[in-house]
C-alpha cells in the first residue's frame, strides 16, 4: 500500500474548488437516465502535461465498455490504465499463490474480495510510482461502498465517468465478446440493433470484427456465459449502484449514457471531458 499512501500527497491535477465548481452534485442531479447528449463538466486543460496527473475512475455495469474507452484515454493523455479485471486475469496466468483462489471466484461470476483487489492494485501503483506516473485512469475498482471509502482515504480522485447502457443491450454485448488467443486482441461479434423501449432509446452496435488473421483464433471467455453475466449484472445492482450514489454525493459524478457504439460514442464522450479539441492537436502532431 506505500504508493496508495504515497499518493495523498501529491497536487491533484483539479483542485478541490475547482472540482466543486465544475462537478457540482446539482449539474449531475440533472442528469436524464438516458441521455444520449452529455454535458460538459470538466474545466479547460492549460498545459499538456497536467493531463498526465489526472486520477479518474470509470464505474458501469459488467460489460459496458470500461477497458474500451478507459484505455483510448489512457493513450490520449498519456496516463496508465489500471484496469483490476486485467490484474486479476494476469495473476491468474501467472500461477502465482492467488491464482487458484481466483479461478474459483471468476468462475462462478462473484466479485474478488477487496483485500485481493486492494492487493494488487498497491502493486501496480509501487510500478507505476516508481516509473514516474503519477496519475492513473482506475477501471473495474471501486466496485463497494467499502473500497470507495479505502481509495478516498489514500487518493485524490478527480473525476468519476458513469457508463450507462441498457441491460438487454449489455447482455447481447458481454455474449458477443471475443479474444483473439494469438494476438491478445478484444473484438466483439454482436450486431446490435434494439428498438426503443419503456422510454429507453433505441441502441444500435455494430459489431468490432478482427483482422482476418484473427478470424479463425477467435476464443470465448469463459464467464462471457448467459447465466454468469446476469449474475454478474444482479451483483452489481446490489454493491456497486451505491458507489454511484457515494460519488454524486461528492459531486464527482459524471453520467454519460452510451447512445451506440465507440463511432457515436467516442466524440461525445470526448466532448463531455472537453477533450473533443485536445485529440485533433494530437492527430495534427503526430
Amino acid at each position: 500500500m506505500a504508493a496508495v499512501t504515497r499518493l495523498t500527497n501529491r497536487a491533484s491535477f483539479l483542485s478541490s474548488s475547482l472540482a466543486r465548481r465544475y462537478l457540482s452534485s446539482d449539474l449531475n442531479s440533472h442528469a436524464p437516465p438516458y441521455n444520449s447528449t452529455p454535458f460538459r463538466l470538466v474545466p479547460p486543460r492549460e498545459e499538456d502535461h497536467k493531463n498526465s496527473h489526472v486520477r479518474w475512475v470509470f464505474l458501469g455495469c459488467p460489460g459496458v465498455g470500461k477497458g474500451t474507452y478507459a484505455s483510448r484515454l489512457s493513450s490520449l493523455l498519456s496516463v496508465p490504465h489500471i484496469a483490476t479485471g486485467d490484474l486479476v486475469r494476469e495473476e491468474l496466468a501467472s500461477s502465482g499463490p492467488l491464482s487458484s483462489q481466483l479461478s474459483e471466484i471468476v468462475k462462478q461470476g462473484q466479485l474478488v474480495p477487496d483485500e485481493i483487489i486492494i492487493n494488487l492494485l498497491s502493486k501496480r501503483l509501487d510500478s507505476g510510482e516508481a516509473k514516474g506516473k503519477l496519475g492513473f485512469i482506475l477501471d473495474g475498482f471501486p466496485r463497494t461502498i467499502k473500497q470507495a471509502e479505502i481509495l478516498e482515504g489514500v487518493a485524490d480522485i478527480d473525476l468519476v465517468i458513469n457508463l450507462r447502457l441498457r441491460e438487454d443491450v449489455l447482455l447481447e454485448k458481454c455474449l458477443g465478446r471475443r479474444i483473439c488467443n494469438q494476438c491478445g486482441g478484444n473484438f466483439n461479434v454482436a450486431s446490435i440493433d434494439i428498438k426503443a423501449k419503456n422510454g429507453s432509446p433505441a441502441v444500435v452496435m455494430a459489431p468490432l470484427l478482427p483482422p482476418t488473421n484473427c478470424m479463425s483464433k477467435l476464443i470465448t471467455r469463459s464467464d462471457d456465459t448467459e447465466s454468469v453475466v446476469k449474475e454478474r449484472l444482479r451483483i452489481y445492482n446490489e454493491t456497486s449502484r451505491p458507489v454511484e450514489e457515494f460519488y454524486r454525493s461528492r459531486g464527482k459524478l459524471l453520467e454519460f449514457n452510451l447512445p451506440g457504439g465507440i463511432p457515436e460514442s467516442w466524440p461525445k464522450l470526448l466532448h463531455a471531458l472537453n477533450l473533443d479539441d485536445y485529440e485533433d492537436k494530437h492527430s495534427a502532431a503526430a
